[in-house]
């Protein structure tokens, strides 16, 4: 849908930022039309850490930050593959000149809705942010999805991607649009895609992918939403819920079977 055919009411999409956030807030732009984007503070290190030990316990916690951590280093050294697939792909990975950044502490606090009900968008679009409450929820002006790169109710939760690899799964390396509901990617699924891992592509590299053949879902469910058109599937998965892989099993899978 080219972005002069779009329905009138606004879009919104609520992030944490990243490369492969603003490539596909560009694409939504540039095919359905002007999205007004509510960029959260990320959580700090700490707080994640605190977090995840009172769900995990802190052993599981600190091997999963320690995961992060060699992840956000992994993406220095290579740098030079994500800039091939972002070129690639023709990903715009940069918020372009005169977009609207609204700045919140959280997507789950009261500046945020409050940010939102002011703008009466047709559509609201999470990627990449925190959870949002039921009551939250309950006080959207308009229909809530999230974007979530893994195949749902299979790969839930974080590094969907990954997990369908090392799981020996390939062919359910991709991504959902579901709406959003209280729990962790529990929502009704609206539209799914798969695509591969291609080589040199790592854990840190998975969002950049998955981005890059998920974009005309996106387009095609915030479209559904403005149109008051959404209709969900049912895809016959299994329901599990993954965490980051702690750093111990993340470099032995890594050595064993070169799944980075």
């Amino acid at each position: 849908m080219a972005a002069s055919e779009s329905n009138t009411r606004p879009i919104v999409v609520v992030t944490g930022g990243g490369q492969h956030v603003w490539a596909m807030i560009n694409a939504i732009a540039d095919r359905v039309g002007p999205v007004s984007v509510v960029l959260e503070t990320p959580e700090s290190k700490k707080q994640l850490l605190r977090g995840r030990a009172r769900r995990q316990g802190w052993i599981s916690a600190i091997g999963q930050l320690g995961t992060m951590i060699l992840s956000r280093l992994g993406k220095r050294f290579l740098a030079g593959h994500s800039a091939r697939l972002i070129a690639e792909e023709k990903l715009e990975v940069e918020p372009r000149p005169g977009q609207e950044i609204i700045q919140v502490a959280s997507a789950n606090g009261l500046e945020c809705l409050q940010a939102i009900q002011k703008i009466r968008p047709g559509v609201v679009l999470l990627n990449g942010c925190r959870l949002i409450s039921a009551e939250m929820l309950s006080k959207m002006p308009c229909p809530v999805l999230n974007y979530h790169a893994g195949i749902t109710p299979k790969y839930r939760g974080m590094n969907g991607g990954y997990w369908a690899l090392v799981s020996g799964d390939a062919e359910n390396f991709g991504t959902t649009v579901h709406l959003v509901d209280a729990g962790v990617d529990t929502g009704g699924v609206l539209k799914q895609a798969r695509g591969r891992s291609k080589k040199g592509d790592t854990i840190s590299s998975h969002a950049l992918r998955q981005t890059a053949f998920s974009r005309d879902i996106c387009v095609e469910a915030v479209s559904d939403a403005l149109a008051g058109k959404l209709t969900t599937i049912d895809p016959g998965l299994p329901s599990k819920l993954w965490y980051h892989p702690t750093i111990w099993f993340y470099v032995w899978t890594g050595l064993r079977t070169g799944i980075w």
